[in-house]
Order: C-alpha cells, then sequence, then structure tokens
C-alpha cells in the first residue's frame, strides 16, 4: 500500500483519468482527476501520511467536486430546457378537421383528414356531410371524436 503514498502514483492517475475524459465526455472523469492532483499535494506537502487518509480524502474531495462543479457548471452553462404537454390528447383538442367521408346519422363512422392522413371519425349523432369542417372533441380508442364547426364560425 506505499504506492498510496507516493505523489507520482496520483499525479499518473490524474493523467489517465483527465485523458479518458476525452473518450468518455461528461465531467466526472475530469473531477476524479482533479481530486487526485489536490490529494497529490496533500502527500508532498505532509498533509496526508496514511493510506487510509489519502483514500478518505479522495473519496470526499472526489464527491464534493462531482457535486459542486455539476452545479456550477449547470447554473453557468446549462443549455435550455423545455418540457412540452406530453399528453398527445391534448393536442389534438379543438383543431379544425376536414371531413372527406360522411359522418353518421347516428353512430356511423366517417372520414376525416387530419395531420396529413385520413382518421376514422365519430360524430355526435348528426350527419356531418364531406367536404365541412369539423373540430376534434377527443379520441375514443383510435377514432377521432368531432362535432360540425358552425356556419359562423363559432
Amino acid at each position: 500500500m506505499n504506492y498510496l503514498l507516493m505523489v507520482e502514483t496520483w499525479v499518473i492517475v490524474a493523467i489517465v483519468l483527465s485523458l479518458a475524459e476525452i473518450i468518455i465526455p461528461g465531467g466526472i472523469l475530469l473531477n476524479l482527476g482533479i481530486a487526485s492532483i489536490l490529494v497529490a499535494l496533500g502527500i508532498k506537502f505532509a498533509i496526508l501520511d496514511t493510506w487510509v487518509m489519502v483514500l478518505t480524502v479522495w473519496f470526499i474531495v472526489a464527491t464534493f467536486l462531482l457535486f459542486f462543479l455539476n452545479f456550477f457548471t449547470n447554473k453557468f452553462f446549462g443549455g435550455k430546457q423545455l418540457i412540452e404537454n406530453t399528453d398527445e390528447e391534448l393536442d389534438l383538442f379543438e383543431k379544425e378537421v376536414l371531413v372527406i367521408e360522411n359522418i353518421g346519422p347516428g353512430t356511423k363512422k366517417g372520414r376525416v383528414e387530419f395531420q396529413g392522413t385520413t382518421w376514422s371519425a365519430l360524430g355526435d349523432g348528426s350527419e356531418i356531410k364531406a367536404g365541412e369542417h369539423a373540430k376534434i372533441i377527443c379520441k375514443e380508442n383510435i377514432s377521432l371524436v368531432v362535432e360540425q364547426v358552425s356556419a359562423t364560425g363559432e
């Protein structure tokens, strides 16, 4: 365990970890390399004199650097984070569609054009003729439930 008390060991570990950061980016290996340099300095100035103390300091410093530098880099160099709507059905609500096959009367299914494709569609029981516009109320299984858009545009 005497090799853990040698400055050269920790400098080599720091160089290897820092170079490995090129292959495996993310900052963690660089943090471990910095911790190794700090341990090498502690050994050089006779602050760390047992292998238990050396390893303990290395783990503590590496953990501190991991959390501190992660916070620092995220605060000052973090990218934009945007969380969009994750419920697709909310994106459908109130969208206008073109009826391409009569819907209704009653529970008779028709077809509408939406997002570049055709969808099976159900109405509210009244008849919606092909060529008219409708708006989506909800989605039921793989069919859209639509209602006719009024002539006044409301």
